[in-house]
């Protein structure tokens, strides 16, 4: 993930995750689309993952994703956040965290389109 944010001259801060979700802290380049930079960083990292044969089936990433920004001063909780995932998800699962995230900032949704089953390239 690090070589391809690089690559599209991102900065990789913080990387952490459980076995259904991953985050990612990083900076992007104001030239870049936030949609466009993720798409080629799931597209990069599954074709290492699979050109890899890390897994033993074709890796795919969900359908979709999040993204919020953060203010500089919060980075250092964020990266806290991002390092002690597994602690975080002993009390709520992530569909729960990212229900009230969500809530908490009044971002409008439909739960039938948070979490797709179905996983994509």
């Amino acid at each position: 993930m690090g070589g391809t944010i690089r690559g599209r001259k991102g900065h990789l801060l913080e990387v952490g995750g459980v076995e259904d979700h991953i985050h990612l802290l990083m900076n992007i380049p104001p030239t870049e689309s936030v949609s466009n930079f993720i798409r080629d960083v799931k597209s990069g990292t599954s074709k290492w993952i699979n050109d890899s044969n890390l897994v033993s089936q074709d890796f795919r990433w969900q359908k979709g994703y999040g993204a919020f920004t953060v203010s500089f001063s919060q980075i250092e909780s964020v990266r806290d956040y991002i390092q002690n995932q597994e602690i975080h998800h002993r009390k709520l699962t992530f569909k729960q965290e990212y229900v009230l995230m969500l809530k908490r900032h009044n971002i409008q949704f439909e739960d039938r389109f948070l979490f797709e089953r179905e996983h994509h390239g």
